[in-house]
């Protein structure tokens, strides 16, 4: 489930800021990668669910969950997980629909983040 909460924070970097060495040019390429296959990876999952091809659907959704992880939106990767699950084992399918939508929704506040980050991260360069 989406946390309203994360959605009026900035994004946690820790993650990103241990793996790049505190790296602000690193940071920034990470996150020019995640506003580029973040909405690719979630179009591919939407055409899986549209088709109720369920396991590429948990494929596709098991793609995308880590990139939510990077930026500190665990409310998010979690909620992917349940789609991946759901959809792996077959389970409460007709609930897919509507939590990708969810998702997708909670997308554009999650973009409007990535750019405040990387505004903030290109100002230390």
């Amino acid at each position: 489930m989406i946390n309203p909460a994360k959605s009026k924070e900035d994004l946690d970097l820790s993650y990103l800021r241990e793996m790049s060495g505190d790296s602000a040019e690193f940071m920034i390429e990470m996150l020019d990668t995640l506003v580029e296959q973040i909405p690719v990876y979630l179009d591919d999952l939407q055409r899986a669910v549209d088709a109720k091809e369920w396991k590429a659907a948990s494929e596709f959704a098991h793609k995308v969950k880590p990139t939510f992880y990077y930026v500190g939106r665990e409310d998010i990767r979690d909620y992917m997980q349940v789609i991946e699950r759901n959809a792996k084992e077959e389970v409460d399918v007709d609930s897919i629909p509507s939590a990708l939508a969810e998702i997708k929704t909670e997308l554009n506040v999650i973009l409007q983040q990535v750019a405040k980050s990387k505004a903030e991260l290109e100002a230390q360069l």
